[in-house]
């Protein structure tokens, strides 16, 4: 049996006394997982479902954090999976950062990558995702208790004030503000910055349109940057300086950012960091130096030795999305730069995508569309397909499409408006958790939903594309 606990869909009681919270999902499950446990029954898995994966991570720390306290005869399976993610790169992008970033902590016993595609589809995501754990944490498994040391010995843990962030709360790392170029600013309040390399930035420059919001802001080889190795002492003499960690750094790239953040911190420094998806480009590009049985061998394989291995474009998604998305939901990371993408393009795109994702930028409309089941009561990928053909144009605005109205109300929690079917070819439509309109007809549902849009000022109109003259 499966126990789970819904963002946005808690009792009122829960609500009273916690709000609609991390804290709040997981009593709520806590609660049921008494009941069974009164009647001796310990059959059951926790499962904290939620679309938002920031909110998801957040949630299954705290379960793992209480059960703990709970006693060592409450080490029940944990279920791990982003509900609702959705379908195509974005949907692979938001399991990638929820249910990867926290395998590589150590958590979770099952998974599932929940698209709006045929279900086979996510047997293959699931696999591939799992292959790259192993990869991204060198073949070392941690727990919620875990400790991390540098090489002086010094241990990181979450209960310790040098632990460089809350694993329970999201709270950006604070840092000033600082210029990466002449029109481009970073830290601070400033939006997480799009770091590009130079071959990448002549490659796709030539053809960002002024209005494109997809663009590169900085240029990698022209960054006042310290690349340091957080394995190793450093002095950092002002908080103005941006920082990253040294490729080859043989750490995988989550531990080396925030082994850096943590030193800064014991340091009392606040500068910028600039987080990267790999910190090499040899071994499959997992971040982590070719093995050696010997210090110089393995220093002539890092320099010279190895021959870079490009990766297939869905793992290099994968791997980019965990890695950056997971170190953004800490709170880490004020620029980003993906390399691991070989294309210039897919790059910049998959930049972008992982900071939408992570909940850092909105560029482009957020859809939440849940996979098809039983219940289901309408064609959710080809209406999936109509409604961003409508909506695609809407930066900012989240969609939520809903098959039934049993999940549906309570999985979009934080969707601006909603598109749920209520019964055999009848829509309800949503504004946030408020049902407004009832049994539309499905055929007139799409141009229904964007009129309650137009009612609540969200609606532009498309630019119009321009078609060249033959």
């Amino acid at each position: 049996m499966r126990v789970g606990a819904n963002n946005g869909s808690l009792s009122d009681r829960i609500m009273n006394r916690f709000g609609d919270t991390p804290l709040g999902m997981v009593e709520s499950a806590l609660e049921f997982a008494h009941i069974a446990r009164k009647h001796n029954y310990h059959n059951f898995l926790f499962s904290m479902k939620s679309s938002n994966p920031k909110v998801m991570i957040e949630c299954y720390r705290l379960l793992v954090a209480r059960l703990e306290q709970e006693g060592p005869d409450w080490n029940y399976p944990i279920h791990l999976g982003v509900t609702e993610a959705g379908e195509g790169e974005d949907g692979r992008i938001k399991s990638a950062i929820g249910i990867g970033s926290l395998l590589c902590d150590g958590l979770g016993d099952t998974i599932r990558v929940s698209l709006t595609e045929d279900s086979p589809r996510e047997i293959e995501v699931c696999r591939d995702l799992l292959a790259q754990i192993p990869i991204l944490t060198v073949g070392t498994r941690s727990t919620a208790s875990d400790t991390s040391s540098d090489k002086n010995g010094t241990q990181w843990n979450a209960s310790l004030p040098g632990f460089p962030f809350d694993p329970f709360h999201f709270e950006r790392r604070e840092t000033p503000e600082i210029e990466l170029n002449e029109q481009v600013k970073c830290g601070g309040e400033q939006l997480i910055r799009v770091v590009v390399t130079r071959a990448t930035w002549d490659k796709v420059v030539p053809k960002i349109r002024p209005k494109d919001d997809v663009k590169p802001e900085a240029v990698y080889e022209d960054l006042n940057l310290a690349e340091l190795d957080p394995t190793q002492d450093f002095a950092i003499n002002c908080d103005t300086q941006l920082v990253t960690v040294k490729d080859e750094v043989n750490l995988p790239a989550i531990t080396a950012f925030r082994l850096l953040a943590a030193k800064l911190k014991r340091l009392g420094r606040k500068n910028p960091i600039l987080l990267k998806d790999c910190l090499g480009f040899h071994e499959r590009r997992t971040g982590v130096a070719p093995v050696s049985n010997s210090p110089s061998g393995q220093k002539e394989n890092m320099e010279t030795g190895a021959t870079p291995v490009l990766l297939e474009p869905k793992i290099a998604l994968l791997r980019a999305s965990v890695v950056i998305g997971a170190l953004l939901a800490d709170g880490i990371g004020d620029a980003i730069l993906v390399r691991g993408e070989a294309g210039g393009g897919q790059s910049l795109r998959l930049a972008y995508n992982i900071l939408q994702a992570a909940g850092c930028r909105s560029f482009k409309t957020d859809y939440v569309a849940c996979p098809s089941c039983g219940r289901t009561l309408f064609n959710l990928q080809t209406v999936t397909a109509r409604i961003k053909t409508r909506t695609e144009h809407l930066k900012g605005v989240k969609i939520a499409i809903m098959g039934c109205i049993v999940n549906g109300p309570g999985e979009m929690a934080d969707a601006d408006f909603g598109y749920v079917g209520g019964a055999p070819g009848k829509i309800n439509l949503y504004v946030g958790k408020q049902a407004i309109k009832f049994n539309i007809p499905e055929a007139d549902a799409v141009e229904r939903l964007v009129d309650l849009i137009k009612e609540h000022n969200k609606w532009v109109e498309p630019e119009q594309k321009e078609v060249a003259v033959v």
